[in-house]
């Protein structure tokens, strides 16, 4: 595994030294700040990434506020006790994007959500207090208990909530690839062991989050346009 000072001297003479990198790194939430995110904030972000993947980010964008109104601002209270012929009826409203397997995300989840809030106080806290260096058992919980959040779904919805999480880009899974870190499937058990593991060493030598690590082993492998995605 390579050193993290080796790491960030490379992406650093990238990006014209350590000053323009820094400029360009971004920081997930505090614990504190985590706390404060809602319930609904939750679910909107879990939702509209589902609606993002596989499709164009700037129309679900575009039609968000009319994903606000339909569906109550995210209220899971509200959600939980929609009937099927009203999801029916909302899957229809030209106001959102029309896909009926996606809209019933939304209260799938609203009902996953609700559960983990009633347990831990709320959605926030649950979150605040995973373990940070297993952040990919984190991804595989959201795969196996949430509706359509496996894949970079849910890892995208996380970074954009403010959980330190790092991202599969394409740009860090071509550093994995070149160094030899990992083979066969991105996602497979081993592969994300190791990838987990590496950047757990990365965090220890450097003091960096998960998700400013990130983006400097994108900016590391070449020319690259990275935001929160990396």
């Amino acid at each position: 595994m390579e050193k993290f000072e080796n790491l960030y001297r490379r992406a650093a003479e990238r990006k014209g030294g350590e000053m323009a990198l820094s400029h360009l790194l971004s920081k997930p939430l505090t614990y504190d700040e985590l706390l404060l995110v809602s319930n609904s904030e939750v679910l909107a972000e879990f939702t509209r990434k589902i609606f993002q993947s596989g499709f164009v980010w700037a129309v679900v964008n575009k039609k968000w506020d009319g994903f606000e109104e339909v569906f109550w601002n995210f209220d899971i209270d509200k959600l939980i006790m929609m009937p099927d012929d009203m999801l029916e009826r909302k899957a229809a409203d030209p106001k959102i994007i029309r896909n009926h397997t996606k809209v019933k995300t939304v209260r799938d989840n609203a009902i996953w959500l609700k559960e983990l809030s009633d347990e831990y106080g709320s959605v926030s806290k649950w979150l605040a207090d995973w373990p940070a260096d297993d952040i990919t058992g984190l991804w595989l919980h959201l795969k196996k208990h949430g509706a359509r959040l496996g894949g970079n779904t849910g890892p995208y919805a996380l970074r954009q909530l403010g959980v330190d999480t790092f991202i599969l880009s394409r740009d860090v899974e071509t550093y994995f690839r070149s160094h030899n870190l990992i083979d066969g499937g991105l996602t497979s058990k081993r592969n994300l062991k190791i990838i987990q593991d590496t950047f757990n060493q990365w965090k220890k030598e450097s003091g960096f989050s998960l998700q400013e690590l990130s983006q400097i082993v994108a900016y590391s492998v070449g020319d690259n346009h990275v935001g929160f995605i990396s």
